[in-house]
């Protein structure tokens, strides 16, 4: 069944990747689950010349890499699963299937959610933010610094001002008080982002293919994410900002991609920031917005045509895990 196959690398536990997994059956896909907790078990090989060719053992079966039409991959960090911590060389292999992997997820002609080279400036908030302003949306003042009287002055000049993480890893977002005072000068060995505050409504949007998927959401906390009291439902944005998410999306190279988006009292519209591998379950459980199926309907349509090879110009290298 050359060019049918939906590939899924991850955890099972992992919500998103067990919820695509349940809409890709609902579809009637072949899919092949790579658990990430079992890739110290799993042996991979990878050869680049003037075209790509690899296959993945995962126990007594094989899958021809090239049969992959579609990659779904959610994989974390490796250190941190147990099964890989063995004193066994078992974290080592399994770090070289993941660097395997995720070399072959950024060469193959298969439609990946994301390719790591595409995802990389989620890394850098600064970056990303400059970025999303560059192709049209506000972005709020802000201040990447590590000078504590630096600080005090943009809190003075703007008076609500959040600070937030600067790379891709999830934070807290809270707004600078009276209490912060206290401890600002720790930020002298820590360089932290300030941004000011936006007053308004804030959306979430899912832009999955070309669908665009709006959730509003109604919340008094500075981070919504950890509220009692939020209210989300499904919303429709204006045309133009539709297709300002679209376009955003396809700038970035991102077949699916969750932005912070806010319109300001004032009705201006900012994007905070675009995660290149949303937690979207948290906002589909809340509205009950298909976004899994949409996910799954994308994977699915791409693993509905043959895979054409794409050439590759680098010389001929072979990679091997096992």
């Amino acid at each position: 069944m050359s060019g049918r196959t939906v590939l899924l690398w991850g955890l099972d536990d992992d919500a998103p990747i067990a919820d695509v997994r349940a809409a890709l059956a609902r579809l009637d896909c072949r899919v092949v689950f790579l658990d990430q907790r079992h890739d110290a078990d799993v042996d991979i090989t990878l050869s680049v010349a003037h075209t790509l060719e690899g296959a993945l053992r995962m126990g007594d079966e094989w899958l021809n890499l090239s049969e992959v039409s579609a990659l779904y991959l959610r994989p974390f960090d490796a250190r941190a699963l147990p099964s890989c911590a063995g004193g066994d060389g078992s974290f080592d292999h399994a770090l070289a299937v993941q660097d395997t992997l995720l070399s072959w997820a950024d060469l193959t002609p298969a439609l990946v959610l994301n390719r790591p080279s595409h995802m990389a400036a989620n890394n850098s908030k600064p970056y990303q933010a400059r970025w999303i302003e560059s192709l049209g949306f506000r972005i709020p003042q802000t201040l990447l610094t590590t000078d504590p009287v630096a600080a005090r002055a943009v809190v003075h000049r703007h008076g609500r001002v959040i600070y937030k993480s600067i790379s891709g890893v999830r934070s807290i977002v809270s707004r600078v008080s009276e209490a912060h005072w206290g401890r600002i000068e720790n930020i002298a060995s820590c360089p932290t982002q300030f941004q000011e505050f936006i007053d308004g409504r804030e959306y979430r949007v899912h832009v999955v293919g070309e669908t665009v998927i709006t959730t509003e959401i109604v919340s008094d906390a500075d981070d919504y994410r950890y509220a009692d009291d939020v209210e989300m439902r499904a919303a429709t944005l204006p045309d133009e900002v539709t297709m300002q998410c679209r376009l955003l999306a396809r700038a970035m190279r991102l077949s699916l991609a969750g932005m912070d988006i806010r319109r300001s009292s004032a009705g201006e519209w900012y994007c905070f920031e675009v995660n290149p591998s949303p937690g979207y379950t948290f906002f589909e459980h809340h509205t009950g917005q298909p976004i899994a199926h949409h996910i799954a309907r994308l994977l699915a349509e791409a693993g509905s045509r043959p895979v054409v090879a794409r050439p590759h110009a680098k010389p001929s290298t072979q990679t091997s895990a096992s």
